[in-house]
């Protein structure tokens, strides 16, 4: 007891911060991040797929395509083309592909992450970064880093039944041409 008595002020402080940390952290989106960096580490793609809304994801990709959004990507001259496009297709267009292409993007990933690849690894300094400037309004949260290579990333998240899940990655142009360019390159090495 005489413990307790000179160290009241402690053992409430560490109280508090016990109860911080077990009823509101898991509830933030800095925690959803720090989930499915643990869920990419451990190679578990399905785990990690659900703090992602594919559809959402897509959708705004397509959307962001269509309206000619070339921010980061250097690619003005097709602004024009991209303008057409959307004036022909249309977001319906959009939405009536993003299902099927949500799907193909969701396996892809998921086959990804279970295949330990590279591309798709969170360095802890992006994840620390990204948490630390984390932007919360509610049920929206916004990040904008600069990895190491000096790509810009914009991710948006929302809670999405009770969960944090990822829904916008802006720029989505300039990660799809890097992706075509490493699937180009693993397709034309000789197989052993």
């Amino acid at each position: 007891m005489n413990f307790v008595s000179r160290h009241w002020t402690a053992l409430l402080i560490v109280l508090i911060l016990g109860g911080w940390a077990f009823f509101y952290l898991p509830d933030t989106p800095s925690y959803a991040i720090f989930e499915l960096k643990q869920c990419v580490d451990a190679r578990n793609g399905a785990a990690a797929a659900d703090y992602v809304d594919f559809q959402k994801v897509v959708q705004a990709a397509g959307a962001e395509m269509i309206e000619g959004d070339n921010s980061g990507s250097g690619a003005s001259d097709t602004s024009a083309g991209s303008n057409l496009l959307g004036q022909l297709l249309g977001k319906g267009m959009v939405n009536l592909f993003s299902g099927p292409m949500a799907a193909l993007l969701r396996q892809w990933a998921v086959q990804q992450v279970n295949d330990g690849v590279q591309q798709v690894q969170m360095p802890p300094a992006a994840v620390a970064g990204a948490i630390a400037l984390l932007h919360r309004d509610g049920d929206a949260a916004y990040t904008r880093w600069t990895d190491h290579k000096g790509q810009v990333w914009e991710v948006q998240m929302a809670r999405e039944d009770g969960r944090w899940k990822i829904v916008e990655v802006k720029n989505v142009r300039t990660l799809l041409e890097k992706l075509r360019r490493h699937e180009e390159k693993e397709l034309n090495q000789p197989s052993p």
